[in-house]
């Protein structure tokens, strides 16, 4: 097999939102009873998350759909195709499998991809919390890192195709029974025009105030996502681009060594300000009995640098530096 280099892609396989925004035609809908036996395991902002079994190949899949009160809504119904056909074009082996895209028989739009079982990386973060030995004696230092390079791979895989994820945080990340880890949730990914003069005005319609742009995560919720957004996402910056996904993930690595939020605050505009001002401890203090490797905690601190000039350039210089680390200094 012949390798693919990374140029190659950047020439040829670029996304394009020309090509994950648009409608489907209006005869495209599942009128026969290929899903049954639906099963409600989680509720998103405006998505209805549910197991059902696919009757054409006879296995269960994970089936995501807009919740009621959101199918006459025509932003949500775009961010949902893009957030699914984004999910489909990147394929890798950390990133979900989509399966089918369409509507039921009531119009509403659904896709179904594989369907996951294991730990979210949060859930991982709680039972470590809380002494669980089971989740402790699983997920080692040593192990967590692995997870954190396939998610970090996932991630330069996206950015090589000119997707930003702009939602990377431990919620977002699944650790399967049998080791295999996924980068879910691509709903707000950021996609970029084919001209510029079209991404000039898509600017202009994202160019809402810092405080508005807290539904970010669907409508209403705010919870934990705002603990690992970037300073030009609290901005708004409109030439955000891969670096700020970049600081996500150091927000996660640093969550990774400490189990605790970076940055911390009581309310929004408190998170906000101590996100613009870098107001933060570093891990080895936050946590001093944890022993944070001083390897570690730099290139953390790199991945969260205020100024995006100052942190890593790509993806792939970090997975370097993780690498280096596991090979330098644990037993692999």
């Amino acid at each position: 097999m012949e390798p693919e280099s990374k140029e190659l892609i950047s020439l040829s396989r670029k996304l394009f939102i020309e090509e994950t925004d648009h409608e489907l035609p209006e005869h495209v809908r599942t009128r026969d009873m290929r899903y049954t036996d639906f099963k409600v395991f989680a509720h998103g902002g405006v998505c209805l998350i549910q197991s059902c079994k696919d009757n054409y190949l006879g296995r269960i899949v994970c089936h995501k759909s807009l919740r009621k009160e959101f199918v006459n809504s025509k932003e949500e119904r775009i961010r949902f195709l893009r957030e699914a056909r984004v999910t489909a074009m990147l394929q890798h082996p950390n990133t979900i499998p989509v399966y089918d895209i369409s509507r039921d028989n009531m119009g509403r739009y659904f896709f179904t991809m594989k369907l996951l079982h294991g730990h979210t990386l949060h859930s991982i973060f709680e039972n470590l919390k809380q002494n669980n030995q089971e989740i402790a004696q699983e997920f080692k230092l040593n192990r967590m890192l692995g997870a954190y390079i396939q998610i970090a791979n996932a991630l330069d895989y996206a950015h090589e195709h000119g997707v930003i994820h702009r939602d990377i945080k431990p919620m977002n990340i699944a650790i399967g029974a049998y080791g295999e880890v996924h980068l879910i949730d691509w709903g707000l990914a950021k996609v970029g025009h084919k001209s510029d003069e079209e991404a000039d005005i898509e600017v202009k319609k994202e160019s809402l105030s810092p405080l508005s742009d807290f539904r970010l995560t669907r409508a209403g919720e705010l919870k934990a996502t705002p603990l690992y957004m970037s300073p030009e996402q609290v901005n708004r910056d409109r030439n955000l681009d891969a670096r700020s996904d970049i600081y996500s993930l150091g927000t996660v690595l640093y969550e990774i060594l400490t189990l605790e939020n970076m940055v911390e605050g009581k309310t929004v505009q408190e998170v906000m300000d101590n996100i613009n001002n870098a107001r933060f401890i570093p891990p080895s203090k936050r946590k001093p009995e944890r022993k944070v490797p001083p390897e570690l905690e730099e290139i953390c601190l790199k991945c969260v640098e205020l100024d995006p000039n100052n942190r890593y350039q790509k993806v792939s210089e970090l997975i370097n530096d993780i690498r280096k680390f596991r090979e330098d200094s644990l037993d692999v």
